[in-house]
């Protein structure tokens, strides 16, 4: 039996809907790269969706701005409505305080999505959509059920608004994910984003006797180039 080719050249997408026939998608997204499958695919099945962009997690100012220009772009290049919600970074530092040595997937990420989820939720509710969901559950580094289990909950508070946990990744979607990274040169960060993710980052690399992280100069694009001419 041949193995299904799911990449972006000839995987042919079939048409979402929305679970139970919502009509307005409120989509959290937290960069370029995770978002970039996701927004193709809801672009293509002609659902109703606005990206969403609240991360006060990400550290520093300059990364958040790199970061949200990139799904800007993105947005501007699918006619995708984009909403640049406030980057409340002092209220993030007060949600955490406490977990700042928690490890990843631990309970300082739950925290930090149950607060990015809540806003999307409030925000849902009060622009007249009915759905919500996120981009960060397509990236394989992350915990879905967490992530989904954060998302339902945050939901359950506001009234006629429910959350979409769709699998991104299921049929080749982390792997068409870096494919549309690269075909889109989007800027390729190195660390999840907040402070203490970055913190751990690099004692991890430091460790290792590796570099830590440069910010700001590794775009997709150029690590497959530097492929090539290997």
């Amino acid at each position: 039996m041949s193995q299904v080719d799911y990449s972006l050249l000839d995987y042919k997408r079939p048409k979402l809907t929305t679970p139970n026939g919502e009509t307005k998608l409120l989509m959290h997204s937290c960069c370029a790269p995770c978002a970039g499958e996701i927004m193709e695919a809801l672009a293509i099945s002609n659902i109703d969706t606005t990206i969403f962009f609240y991360n006060p997690n990400i550290h520093p100012t300059e990364e958040y701005e790199l970061r949200k220009e990139e799904n800007i772009r993105f947005s501007q290049k699918l006619n995708m409505p984009f909403i640049d919600a406030d980057y409340d970074r002092d209220n993030w530092f007060d949600r955490i305080k406490g977990q700042e040595n928690e490890p990843e997937r631990g309970n300082r990420c739950t925290t930090c999505f149950d607060m990015r989820f809540e806003v999307t939720a409030q925000y849902a509710q009060d622009h007249g959509f009915d759905l919500i969901s996120s981009t960060l559950g397509i990236s394989r580094w992350k915990d879905m059920n967490q992530i989904n289990n954060c998302g339902i909950r945050a939901t359950q508070s506001f009234e006629g608004i429910s959350y979409w946990d769709f699998n991104w990744r299921k049929q080749g979607g982390s792997s068409r994910m870096l494919e549309l990274s690269k075909r889109e040169a989007f800027y390729q960060q190195e660390y999840c984003g907040c402070v203490y993710s970055l913190r751990d980052t690099n004692r991890w690399r430091v460790s290792r006797n590796r570099e830590i992280v440069e910010r700001g100069v590794k775009f997709y694009q150029q690590a497959m180039d530097s492929l090539k001419s290997d």
